[in-house]
C-alpha cells in the first residue's frame, strides 16, 4: 500500500458468502484508514483472514462508505494505538497528534513513522484511535500546544509587491534593503 497525501476513513462491512447451510451469515464491520476504497477493501480482507476463517473468495463486501468528520474547524488532540513491524520484530506503540480531523492525524502518523522509524505503510496496523482531552495528554510535543496562552509570533517578514502593479516597474528593483522587523 502506498500513501500519497491524506488518508481517508472508510467503514467496510462484509460477511461470508451465504450457503445452503448458513443462509444469513454474520456481518463484520471495520473502520479502516486507506487512500481509496479499493485499498480499504483489500485491508478489510487482510484483517478478516487474520481474525476469522474468511477471505475474498469465500466472502462478500456488503458496503464500503467513506466517513467524513463533521466539525473540522477546531484543533483536537488524537491518540493512536498502533502495531508495526520493524527489522527487529513487531512493536506496539501509542502516539499523540494535534489536527483538525482524525484522517489528518493518521496521515501525520504515517509520515512520522516513515521518517523516524523507516516503517513502510504496509507494516503499520492501527489498533485504536481516540480523541484525547488536554489534561489527558502523555507526550510532551502535543502538551506544549494544548495550553491556553499559546502565542505564535510573526517572525521577520518581507512585504510583497502591490496589486495592479506592472511586472517590471520602477518599484520592482530598489537600492534599499527590505525592512523585516515590524515590532
Amino acid at each position: 500500500m502506498t500513501v500519497a497525501g491524506l488518508m481517508k476513513q472508510f467503514q467496510v462491512v462484509g460477511r461470508k458468502a451465504p450457503t445452503e447451510e448458513v443462509t444469513n451469515p454474520e456481518a463484520y464491520r471495520m473502520i479502516i484508514f486507506a487512500p481509496n476504497p479499493v485499498i480499504a477493501k483489500s485491508k478489510f480482507w487482510y484483517y478478516m483472514h487474520q481474525f476469522r476463517k474468511m477471505k475474498k473468495t469465500t466472502g462478500e463486501i456488503i458496503d464500503c462508505v467513506e466517513l467524513v468528520e463533521k466539525n473540522n474547524r477546531i484543533v483536537k488532540n488524537y491518540g493512536i494505538w498502533l502495531r508495526y513491524s520493524s527489522r527487529s520484530g513487531t512493536h506496539n506503540m501509542y502516539r499523540e497528534f494535534r489536527d483538525v480531523t482524525l484522517t489528518g492525524a493518521v496521515s501525520q502518523l504515517y509520515d512520522e513513522m516513515a521518517g523516524r522509524h523507516r516503517c513502510r505503510p504496509r507494516s503499520i496496523q492501527i489498533i485504536r484511535t481516540a480523541q484525547v482531552g488536554a489534561k489527558d495528554l502523555r507526550r510532551v510535543n502535543p502538551m506544549q500546544f494544548a495550553k491556553s496562552g499559546v502565542k505564535f509570533p510573526l517572525s521577520h517578514r518581507v512585504t510583497t509587491a502591490k496589486r495592479n502593479q506592472k511586472a517590471l516597474s520602477d518599484r520592482t528593483f530598489t537600492t534599499v534593503r527590505p525592512t523585516t522587523f515590524f515590532g
